[in-house]
């Protein structure tokens, strides 16, 4: 008999990401425990967990209306983060590459006035 392996916490939230741009609906707490079994196959009990720590890294929009709380994530959301954080590492790189280029430079400047000495070694 073969043992039925469990999913790891990364599999669990990207497969609850799934159900929401799939479905790209709203959900409560107990509907996500209902379908993450029967679609996913993330244990009923774990749901709450990885919803929270899906909230926790703003991937999924948590909203609290009268006594219930709204659980809902977009493609598009998911999207314009990615190209927000793509942005982001771009103008740094740029921002590391001109500092390289005049720490070069300056290096250049330095070497100008010097003259290379033999070390004589003992």
């Amino acid at each position: 008999m073969s043992k039925k392996k469990g999913l790891s916490a990364e599999e669990k939230r990207t497969r609850m990401m799934e159900i929401f741009f799939e479905t790209k609906d709203v959900f409560q707490l107990k509907d996500l425990e209902k379908i993450a079994p029967k679609e996913k196959g993330i244990t009923s009990m774990s749901v709450k967990e990885v919803l929270q720590s899906l909230v926790d890294d703003s991937m999924v929009d948590c909203e609290r209306i009268g006594t219930s709380n709204y659980y809902w994530a977009f493609p598009s959301k998911a999207l314009h983060a990615r190209k927000r954080k793509l942005e982001a590492l771009e103008s740094q790189l740029s921002e590391g590459s001109q500092k390289h280029a005049s720490l070069q430079k300056s290096i250049e400047k330095a070497k100008i006035g010097r003259c290379e000495t033999a070390k004589q070694i003992k």
